[in-house]
């Protein structure tokens, strides 16, 4: 699309992307790039054609592409979940959720805050479920762990964008007006947020990179926000003249797509208008929060796993690792975050029992093994007995848990331990299989010593004659041989004989004895078989017990928490209450001040009486002072400066006055928390208020008194004045006055300077004044707006800002009316300046008439001029310190009935004040009538459960004994079987021993026999041929 010229118009710039994108969407082109250019509005009740520039026709062609990527993909899901339906009831579900990680660009709009926002919520759903989970493990297994809510880590940063009056708000609130744009919506985030909020900052922008209107404060760092063009990003609306178009395409997945679509100027149906029009109007924030939080209920309601994606590169080499590009990857994806909780925590844990079986090896003393040693007691003192950092881990009730990296450590120890052992092992193994081969060494080398010993023997009588007639001789020695070894093998084979016969008499002793051992051997299996049911049904029991005390404890701790809770609450009852006679007992020392104050008015009251007396004397005595008057000029101004000096005072007293009223707003404040004390504080207060009534007696008294003294002043004024008169006539009859008039004009003319700077002063402090009224009133605005936007928490809370609200407008209009009365005076001392700078005058003017009228009489006068010179200054003075004394005292008047006033008025605030603590009091007593039910109800039900527990704990110790008792008596009957086992062993190897002799010494007698019988049958054989052959040759040699 193209601008026109010379109008703000749009035209297309060719027509054949319209062609190809209306014959794919079924539409007429013209129609189309129509509705782009020139879409129909609806005004009243009537259709006006509208023209669209470029960029308007840019926004919408874009909103249009995204409508209709939205409806195709939730088409395509709907189809994808209609094909893999069934009608198999679903209990279970898969989902994968995949979305992009924190964005930190240099240009960051509307798009990098909803992504990054939906993080945020994602990372503290996931230090939520990580983290509580973890936590709630801790409290089931009994450990010490002080809950973390690390969700809440976030929060403030979620309520700044999500919450009303938060970021996506005010730009919903800005969308709503017409004439709305990007810089009024900055203005209502730095009026709403700029200094009130800690995560949303200022930027600074730099030179070259693209401009920052604010910036967020996320997890994963600070980003800068540009929010050009967020309204209308916000707003997206689609032109409803082409979505028409839409609806009547020939495409028919185009126009369902479209069919449901209700524009603003839909007609509204009976039943469904309200929901339809207001739902036409959507924006995208708006919904973006919608399906978050619907994404977020959903997840909450599974059992979810976490997967981070790293890229260690962005050339997609391998092997190459990016340091800065991952380490932001884990600062953003929270890995870093999670790796900072879980270093808080307990992140790994074992079961007693395989804890004991991996690391036993590390200390087997401390877990002998033929004791029965519980697996939990067992770990305890295998880790007390080593060298590490025993604040590293917890017992819980069935696992033992770690802090991170004490895990790793025994793992280094254990595999240090198994090191030493095999290599010892190793060293043994190869010590007895050396020595082994030693021996077999020494043996041969022994056994070949002997051989070649007895072949050089053999060979050395092998030739010797002796040998050779005993090699002959030996086999006729053989039959004498023969019978001895008859006797013996006789002797031998009588003795096998009875060692059978006893053997056979053992067998069947030990058979009989076999019986009755496998008999008991059976008794004993069923008894065993018995127990070990019994051990079962006892370790059934036994781990019931375990989990009723684990449920108990974990109440009980719950009751203890709660009555830790109560404790809290009664302790800051009880800080309240030393914080509110604190406040009394100042209340007391600012009463004091005010007596104290009252008194030292007393004193001046007693002061400006005796000078009025003084002054009286001195009147009467003026002929005896005239010498004295430069003296008395002198007092005077001095006089005059500690009126001043006072007035000054005054002012201070009043700015105390204000700070005391603000300080006790503030203690209005803190008394409203009050409890147990406020009866005391009421007390004090009733005695404060008829302490102040008897003070406003004795002031109004005291005010009594001053105008009468003021009543006499002024009667003694009457008479100066007419004394004056006397003097004036006496002055018009005087003469030459010519020079000393001169002298007493410019004098005058001093005064008036002085009192022109008196003004000054006065308008000076009326500024200061002035500056504090506004001050005050902006102080009182600021907490009127911290009131307000901490207002809408309770209705408790609403009730209490209304009436902090009204107590400071009450303060306010105190304080306009003290601002008035302030006023009132300044103007009053104003009026009182400029009346004497018009008596002056008048004063002026007369002296110049009498100047005029006493030239014409200066010859006759010159000689008594001094004298009544000298008498007029001392009249004049005397007059002037008059009107001063008098304007003082009608000051100090005036100051005594506004003090009056504004006591009342503090007497009036403190009876409404009363009031309110004694409402409040009851309230508070009531309240704490109930929560000491409460104590004492959750006392009642914490003896019971201590009880509870004793008993349980009782039974929990009789079933463990029961418990070892058993598992002793198994240990001493497997034991006592074990060693009937043996003996029956032993006894079967004797007897198959014998056996195996006996048969043995059978064939060896029956070889034997045979052998001998042979033997001797040829030796008989021989002998009796030998017998043959000696008679033959005793008959040859006959």
């Amino acid at each position: 699309f193209k601008q026109k010229q010379r109008e703000e118009q749009a035209e297309p710039d060719g027509t054949e992307e319209a062609d190809k994108s209306a014959y794919l969407m079924g539409l007429n082109s013209a129609d189309l790039l129509k509705g782009l250019c020139h879409p129909r509005v609806k005004v009243g009740n009537e259709y006006v054609t509208k023209g669209q520039n470029v960029q308007q026709v840019a926004y919408a062609t874009g909103a249009l592409a995204k409508a209709v990527y939205e409806k195709m993909f939730n088409w395509m899901v709907t189809r994808i979940n209609a094909t893999l339906e069934t009608k198999q009831p679903r209990q279970y579900f898969i989902g994968v959720l995949d979305i992009a990680g924190f964005e930190i660009f240099d240009f960051n709009s509307f798009e990098q805050l909803c992504i990054n926002f939906t993080n945020e919520k994602l990372q503290q759903f996931f230090n939520h479920h990580m983290f509580v989970l973890e936590q709630e493990e801790y409290k089931k297994e009994g450990i010490e762990w002080t809950f973390i809510d690390f969700g809440m880590d976030l929060q403030a940063c979620i309520d700044l964008i999500e919450k009303p009056m938060g970021i996506m708000s005010i730009l919903e609130e800005e969308c709503m007006f017409p004439k709305a744009t990007d810089m009024t919506f900055k203005a209502k985030l730095y009026d709403n947020h700029l200094g009130k909020s800690n995560n949303f900052q200022k930027p600074r922008n730099i030179k070259g990179k693209p401009e920052a209107h604010f910036a967020l404060i996320h997890y994963a760092g600070t980003v800068d926000y540009n929010i050009l063009g967020w309204l209308q990003k916000n707003k997206d609306p689609l032109n409803e003249t082409v979505v028409a178009l839409y609806q009547k395409s020939s495409l028919k997945l185009l126009s369902n797509l479209f069919a449901n679509y209700a524009g603003a100027d839909a007609p509204v149906e009976k039943g469904k208008g309200k929901a339809k029009k207001g739902s036409s109007f959507q924006t995208v924030s708006a919904l973006h929060r919608e399906n978050l939080n619907k994404l977020m209920t959903n997840l909450r309601s599974t059992h979810p796993h976490f997967v981070r994606c790293i890229i260690p590169n962005e050339t997609k080499s391998p092997g190459v690792i990016d340091n800065p590009l991952v380490m932001h990857q884990l600062r953003c994806n929270g890995v870093l975050e999670g790796i900072r909780i879980c270093r808080k925590g307990f992140p790994n844990r074992i079961l007693y029992g395989d804890f004991r079986q991996r690391y036993r090896i590390l200390n087997p003393a401390a877990i002998p093994e033929g004791q029965f040693i519980d697996s939990r007691k067992g770990a305890e003192k295998l880790l007390s007995s080593l060298d590490i950092d025993h604040n590293q881990y917890k017992f819980g009730h069935t696992k033992v848990f770690f802090k991170a990296g004490l895990l790793g450590l025994l793992e280094e120890m254990r595999d240090e331990r198994l090191s030493r052992i095999i290599t010892r092992i190793q060293a043994q193994s190869r010590g007895v299989l050396s020595r082994m081969e030693y021996k077999k060494l020494l043996e041969r080398r022994d056994s070949l010593l002997i051989i070649q010993w007895n072949i050089r023997a053999f060979m050395g009588v092998k030739n010797w004659p002796w040998m050779k007639l005993y090699f002959k001789i030996k086999p006729l020695l053989k039959s004498a041989e023969t019978e001895k070894e008859m006797a013996t093998m006789k002797e031998e084979f009588a003795r096998v004989k009875e060692a059978l016969e006893k053997s056979e008499a053992r067998r069947k002793e030990l058979e009989e004895k076999m019986v009755s051992l496998l008999q008991e051997k059976n008794d004993l299996q069923l008894q065993v078989q018995a127990e070990q049911d019994n051990l079962a049904d006892a370790e059934e029991r036994c781990d019931q017990l375990i989990k009723n005390k684990i449920q108990l404890e974990a109440k009980v701790k719950e009751m203890n928490e709660r009555l830790e809770d109560e404790e809290e609450m009664n302790a800051e009852l009880t800080a309240k209450k030393r914080k509110l006679e604190d406040e009394c007992s100042e209340l007391k020392r600012d009463i004091d001040d005010l007596e104290l104050t009252l008194a030292k008015v007393e004193k001046e009251k007693h002061a400006t009486e005796n000078k009025v007396k003084n002054l009286t004397e001195e009147m009467a005595g003026l002929d005896e002072i005239i010498a004295k008057i430069t003296k008395e000029k002198k007092a005077l101004q001095e006089a005059h400066q500690q009126a001043l000096d006072d007035l000054q005072a005054e002012e201070d007293k009043v700015n105390t006055l204000t700070k005391a009223k603000v300080k006790l707003e503030q203690q209005v404040d803190d008394l409203e928390g009050s409890l147990e004390q406020e009866k005391k504080v009421r007390m004090d207060l009733e005695r404060a208020k008829r302490k102040l009534e008897g003070d406003l007696k004795l002031t109004q008294e005291s005010i009594m008194d001053l105008e009468n003294d003021k009543q006499q002043l002024d009667e003694r004024l009457k008479k100066k004045d007419f004394e004056l008169n006397a003097l004036n006539a006496r002055i018009e009859d005087e003469q030459a006055l010519g020079s000393q008039l001169q002298k007493k004009l410019k004098e005058l003319q001093a005064r008036i300077e002085e009192l022109e700077e008196e003004l000054e002063a006065e308008r000076t402090a009326r500024a200061k004044v002035e500056k504090l009224r506004s001050d005050l009133s902006r102080e009182l605005e600021e907490i009127s707006e911290r009131l307000e936007e901490a207002g809408g928490a309770t209705s408790v809370q609403i009730e209490m800002n209304k009436k902090r609200e009204a107590e400071f407008q009450k303060m306010r209009r105190d304080l306009e009316e003290a601002t008035l009365q302030h006023e009132a005076t300044a103007a009053a001392l104003r009026k009182k300046h400029a009346d004497s700078v018009a008596e002056l005058g008048e004063q002026i003017d007369n002296l110049q008439r009498v100047k005029q009228k006493l030239e014409k009489e200066k010859s006759e006068f010159k000689l008594e001029l001094d004298d009544v010179t000298s008498n007029m200054e001392q009249i004049i003075k005397a007059k002037a310190n008059l009107e001063k004394m008098c304007r003082t005292l009608e000051d100090q008047m005036n100051e005594h009935r506004s003090k009056a006033e504004e006591t009342q008025r503090s007497v009036n605030d403190l009876t409404s004040q009363r009031a309110k603590l004694q409402t409040e009091n009851g309230e508070l007593s009531r309240q704490l009538d109930e929560k000491e039910a409460l104590i004492s109800q959750l006392t009642r039900g914490k003896l019971t459960y201590t009880q509870q527990l004793e008993d349980l704990k009782r039974q929990l110790e009789e079933e463990v004994k029961a418990k070892n008792a058993l598992a002793h008596a198994l240990q001493s009957a497997r034991h006592d079987c074990d060693l009937l086992r043996e003996q029956y062993e032993e006894e079967t190897e004797a007897k198959a021993e014998l056996q195996r002799a006996l048969s043995k010494a059978n064939s060896e007698v029956a070889q034997w026999r045979t052998k001998y019988e042979t033997d001797a049958i040829q030796r008989t054989e021989e002998l009796e041929e030998a017998k043959k052959k000696l008679a033959q040759r005793l008959q040859d040699a006959e």
